[in-house]
């Protein structure tokens, strides 16, 4: 039996209760202000680094005895490391200003007192509200990222918030912009740097500002910028301020070099220049400026702060989460200096091996390379209609499956080189080292009622070719030996791309939730609720086409050829001179996306012995017995998908209906040569005439 004292004693710790732990946004930013990564504080609470990453993640908390070191830890850091005086941030960007409560302080003459538009009628009125940010708010940028300016000096700011600019030109916007309206976002990565703010013109606001309202000329809508001689662009030098060499279009950036340590640099879009492509922002330059506030802040939050395209930004992120450099002490000096940062690309561009890059590539083009190229691409393949049963010709429909970001499941853990590459003759394979090998697999005997997994129009090889680390690693795993003949290896090796990975697959997934796709539907609600989910609410549809375009743009980006009428061979260009102009990662995302395309395609076989009509990238084209994917996948007696094949729900690599037409329709396009995968998108409901 307890003693009295003992009863007393275990009273009085319930009373007082235990010390509660910060909230795991807070966890991080005290570990991060003291300079401590996760892997240091795992070795001094005798952890694993990834049960820190849980704590700060908010997945699990520590027991004890670690519970009480670790909050002693960062009563510590607090006390070292205090949270700056906080401003009041509006917690949604749901475009609806939240009331403010009543103050004696006056109202700051930056916000004006103009009234955000209501949402627009084709909205529900009720509308659950966006999830919270993945990046946590900072003090530093109380009014957020990003302002859309109109005709009449109203600037809205993400949250509801409306600004009042003054500004009657680009220098005095830009002025305004970094000292009045405490716009930005925090850096992504400790290493980074913080985004410039974003000030996106309205075509109203364009013309206010001097700028002509349509940007005209002879050359390619991406290509067009003002003249050197413009009136805009002689302000801009007049007071000091600069241009990045891609001078004055859609997307300008206006800087002057950094004062003591901070950045001075505002970027602009304009949206009458067509700065928001209707492909990867659907309807969004046509919107309110609050509304438009409301799509680019959700995505800016999510993602990052739009730094051009949506490619653009594809590739910017990469940077922002793998920083090229990284402050390190001198060993000599003790000094702090600009050093690199271990698993990024570095800061200086790198030659491709001759099989990765093109024959216009400057190293490429004075070698006389002739030994042939990587064609590690998406897949275009039709079956042969010579091949189709007269079963499968009876069946009543094609359904069209669509992979969800399927180059986004790829990215996830994939080893990719991160030095120079170096060239080896008659060398053993492994598939654990990224690289480009010449091997000869035209002897492989696959199904033809299947695409080759070895080349993109899935015909079979017809001799030695030049293949990414992942295609031959699936010939070994098919049962066929591999010997290549010479390759072009890295020997170092790190998983770059999974930061970005992790960053977009979250933003996607809560922005599908916020439309009302969750990966807690069945599949039958699931195929119900991405039906109608473009609209139950158009501005977060709009930013989920926008973050899909963001993943397939910034993988494109890896490997952008030379552009214009006037470039010559053997010329460099702009896109290959930066250190994110790498042919072998892009390479190495589509490769592995094609060999999981090929994966699920065989295990269909094996589970249903259904094999596809045709398959485009990531859609692919199956005959059916009923007008929908469950009439077709593999499903166990329980009800549950079974694995290896084609599975529905919203997670990147999983399925969604692309669209449903007639089979007689499909072996009509497939007689002619054309791709059934291309051209059924948009039939949730059957076309009689296929048009």
């Amino acid at each position: 039996m307890p003693t009295e004292d003992e009863l007393f004693a275990a009273v009085d710790a319930l009373l007082t209760g235990e010390p509660e732990m910060p909230p795991p946004a807070e966890r991080a930013r005290l570990r991060e202000a003291a300079g401590i990564t996760q892997a240091r504080l795992a070795q001094v609470l005798q952890t694993t680094t990834q049960s820190v990453k849980n704590w700060e993640a908010g997945r699990s908390e520590p027991r004890p005895p670690r519970r009480q070191a670790y909050q002693r830890l960062l009563d510590g850091w607090a006390t070292q490391h205090p949270t700056l005086p906080s401003t009041p941030i509006p917690a949604a960007l749901s475009g609806t200003p939240v009331p403010a409560a009543p103050s004696a302080e006056p109202v700051s003459p930056a916000v004006a007192e103009v009234p955000v538009r209501p949402a627009a009628t084709s909205r529900p009125a009720a509308k659950k509200a966006a999830k919270p940010a993945t990046t946590p708010a900072d003090p530093r940028f109380p009014h957020g990222p990003l302002a859309v300016l109109d005709g009449d000096g109203n600037a809205y700011a993400a949250g509801g918030i409306v600004l009042d600019c003054p500004a009657t030109t680009v220098t005095e916007l830009v002025e305004w912009t970094l000292k009045e309206s405490c716009l930005g976002a925090p850096r992504l990565n400790r290493n980074g740097k913080d985004s410039d703010p974003l000030i996106v013109l309205t075509a109203a606001a364009a013309v206010m500002l001097g700028l002509p309202e349509r940007l005209e000329g002879t050359q390619e809508r991406r290509a067009l910028r003002l003249a050197d001689d413009h009136t805009v662009v002689k302000q801009i030098a007049r007071a000091k301020w600069k241009l990045t060499q891609r001078g004055f279009g859609p997307w300008p950036r206006v800087y002057r070099k950094a004062e003591g340590g901070a950045r001075q640099c505002v970027q602009l879009a304009i949206l009458s220049w067509d700065a928001l492509d209707t492909r990867s922002w659907p309807g969004v330059a046509a919107m309110h400026p609050a509304d438009i506030a409301r799509v680019l802040g959700v995505y800016a939050q999510r993602v990052m702060t739009p730094r051009g395209s949506t490619a653009v930004t594809g590739l910017e992120l990469m940077t922002a989460l793998r920083p090229p450099t990284k402050a390190v002490q001198d060993q000599e000096s003790g000094n702090w200096v600009s050093g690199h940062n271990p698993g990024s690309l570095g800061t200086e561009p790198m030659d491709p091996a001759p099989p990765e890059g093109q024959p216009e590539h400057p190293a490429v083009f004075r070698s006389g390379w002739k030994g042939g190229f990587l064609n590690e691409e998406a897949y275009q393949w039709v079956r042969d209609p010579a091949l189709l049963s007269d079963a499968e010709c009876l069946l009543p429909y094609a359904v069209g499956l669509d992979l969800n970001t399927a180059f986004l499941a790829a990215s996830a853990r994939l080893m990719v080189g991160l030095s120079a590459p170096d060239h080896f003759h008659a060398p053993v394979f492994s598939k654990k080292i990224p690289g480009s090998w010449l091997a000869d697999l035209s002897h492989i005997d696959l199904d033809p009622r299947l695409p080759s997994p070895f080349t993109p129009d899935g015909t079979r090889p017809t001799g030695p070719a030049w293949y990414q680390t992942h295609t031959l690693a699936y010939a070994q795993e098919l049962g066929h030996d591999v010997h290549p003949i010479e390759a072009y290896l890295r020997r170092e090796t790190g998983a770059y791309l999974d930061p970005w990975h992790d960053r977009l697959k979250t933003a996607y997934l809560d922005t599908l939730a916020d439309l009302g796709v969750t990966k807690d539907l069945t599949d039958a609600d699931y195929l119900a609720a991405m039906e109608h989910h473009k609209q139950t609410d158009p501005a977060m549809a709009a930013v989920l086409a926008a973050i899909k375009a963001t993943v397939k743009g910034g993988i494109g980006k890896l490997f952008e050829n030379p552009q214009g009428r006037n470039y010559r061979a053997g010329d460099p260009w702009p896109a290959m001179q930066r250190p994110t102009w790498r042919p072998d990662i892009r390479a190495a995302v589509i490769s592995k996306a094609r060999v999981n395309m090929h994966r699920k395609l065989n295990n269909m076989v094996k589970l249903t012995g259904l094999y596809p009509l045709a398959v485009l990238s990531d859609c692919v084209v199956y005959p059916s017995p009923g007008a929908s994917p469950l009439d077709f996948l593999p499903y166990a007696e329980s009800g549950k998908p079974l694995m290896g094949g084609f599975r529905l729900g919203p997670t990147p690599g999983l399925a969604k209906l692309e669209g449903v037409r007639e089979m007689s329709w499909a072996v009509d396009l497939m007689e002619k040569g054309l791709n059934p995968a291309r051209h059924i998108k948009g039939g949730d409901a059957v076309l009689d005439d296929g048009k």
